[in-house]
């Protein structure tokens, strides 16, 4: 079977939460922020894993929620 470069919906997520990622472990590296470096490290490595795209959508927000709700209890 061939490769198959399948560039749909669940490869843009992936591009997209990778970039947020990045952002977030770079801000909470900077400043110290610790939901903000997991939520980095999670939002990069978690589409290796996820290969539907709902999961990848529901996933992807729930670590993008995480620093602020672990602000809002810690």
């Amino acid at each position: 079977m061939p490769l198959s470069l399948d560039f749909g919906p669940g490869f843009m997520l992936s591009v997209v939460f990778g970039i947020f990622g990045m952002g977030y472990f770079a801000y909470g590296k900077k400043q110290g922020h610790g939901p903000a470096l997991v939520a980095g490290l999670g939002l990069m490595l978690f589409p290796y894993f996820v290969s539907d795209v709902l999961a990848v959508a529901l996933i992807g927000v729930a670590f993008m929620a995480l620093p602020f709700v672990a602000r809002r209890f810690l």
